[in-house]
């Protein structure tokens, strides 16, 4: 069964998403005939490509009083996930290319490499104050997930990838998803949000079960954007246009 994670680099709520998935499908009795691939999502399609500090992105957008709650949170959730978050150190920029570079991890090395490749990025953005936009540090990103450094600035330096990664956007768009991250099993159900691992087993167990039956998706599943609310921020287990 094939899953499809729809996220961006710039979600903090796709990393926990992520790591919390992961345990889930990692307990999961049928997991090796899961297949999970990540497509990507950008929030704000408009960020500069040029890095800036992330906190007065964030205050720009969210105001600068709802930062400290806002972080202290994702603070507190991080650690229980193993996630350091620093967004005094993080930095604010255009995701595209990122995403650019999980297509080719794909295309090119398969599903593990992109997996490793998501997990690094998502480090370098959250944790490390890496600007993801920048092709010298996302060729050290795809080096540390296993890819060939030669092989991936020539990528970067490339159009390849760019028609192929703004279809997915925009396939991400036609299908309803609006918020992240986002989770289509079979292309059929959907979940939304950083769910507790429990939930992400209950679903892995039920759909399995849907899907081996050839049955339409139990009441628990929904489809691609129907599968819960979100503010237009990042609330609590998702991020919103």
């Amino acid at each position: 069964m094939l899953v499809e994670v729809y996220s961006d680099i710039a979600c903090p709520w796709c990393y926990v998403g992520k790591r919390r998935f992961e345990k889930a499908l990692a307990e999961f009795a049928g997991a090796d005939a899961i297949e999970v691939v990540y497509r990507p999502y950008q929030l704000d399609p408009t960020t500069p490509e040029q890095a800036a500090p992330l906190s007065a992105h964030l205050a720009a957008k969210f105001g600068a009083d709802a930062l400290p709650a806002m972080h202290a949170r994702l603070n507190e959730v991080g650690m229980g996930e193993g996630i350091s978050f620093d967004f005094d150190k993080a930095l604010s920029a255009n995701t595209f290319t990122g995403h650019r570079l999980l297509w080719h991890a794909l295309d090119a090395y398969g599903r593990d490499t992109q997996a490793a490749l998501k997990d690094r990025l998502l480090k370098a953005y959250f944790s490390e104050g890496a600007n993801v936009g920048d092709h010298a540090q996302l060729v050290d990103a795809a080096v540390d997930a296993g890819m060939d450094r030669d092989r991936t600035a020539a990528f970067l330096a490339s159009d390849a990838g760019v028609e192929e990664t703004r279809r997915e956007i925009d396939e991400a768009r036609q299908i309803g998803v609006t918020a992240v991250p986002t989770f289509v099993f079979a292309g059929k159900w959907a979940v939304q949000g950083a769910q507790e691992t429990e939930t992400f087993a209950r679903v892995l167990a039920q759909v399995t079960e849907q899907v081996a039956a050839e049955a339409p998706a139990a009441d628990e599943a929904a489809k691609p954007g129907e599968a819960g609310e979100a503010g237009d921020d990042c609330a609590d287990g998702a991020c919103a246009v």
